[in-house]
């Protein structure tokens, strides 16, 4: 059964609360819930871990590389100004998914650039919650496809 971690940084423990007409309802319980059961239904295991803090995520990533297949990874702001997270993505060997609920490319100027994205296999936008589902997909299909 292939393992892949989903982390989480900073803010996204406020998801249902900050900013519903962006983030929509639902909260990171619910995202987690949801993508279990998604995961078990192909058979991928799935762990989860949220964050505010960048040391925190940059430990979980290098500690990752030995004990997951893959990751999903949505740094919140840390996307933009975080080049101790990208080194961290880019020093280990595992594929790496970016994933962010809103379409950052339609958001604010700063949100629009991702200092980590080219050291991911890809990044998905816009599709709120589901998003984590495509990334899931895409690392499943990265990782030698179905393992239905």
């Amino acid at each position: 059964m292939r393992k892949i971690l989903v982390l989480n940084g900073p803010n996204l423990n406020r998801l249902g609360i900050r900013e519903p007409n962006v983030y929509g309802s639902n909260t990171l319980k619910d995202l987690e819930e949801q993508l279990s059961e998604f995961g078990k239904g192909k058979q991928i295991q799935l762990s989860f871990l949220q964050s505010n803090h960048e040391g925190k995520l940059i430990d979980v990533i290098h500690d990752a590389d030995e004990q997951f297949d893959g990751i999903i990874i949505n740094p919140g702001a840390f996307t933009h100004y975080s080049y101790a997270i990208r080194d961290a993505i880019a020093s280990i060997s595992i594929p790496v998914v970016e994933v962010h609920i809103s379409n950052v490319h339609n958001r604010e100027s700063f949100r629009q650039h991702s200092v980590t994205a080219p050291v991911t296999i890809g990044q998905v936008v816009g599709f709120g919650l589901f998003g984590y589902q495509l990334a899931t997909e895409a690392l499943i299909h990265y990782l030698g496809g179905d393992v239905q």
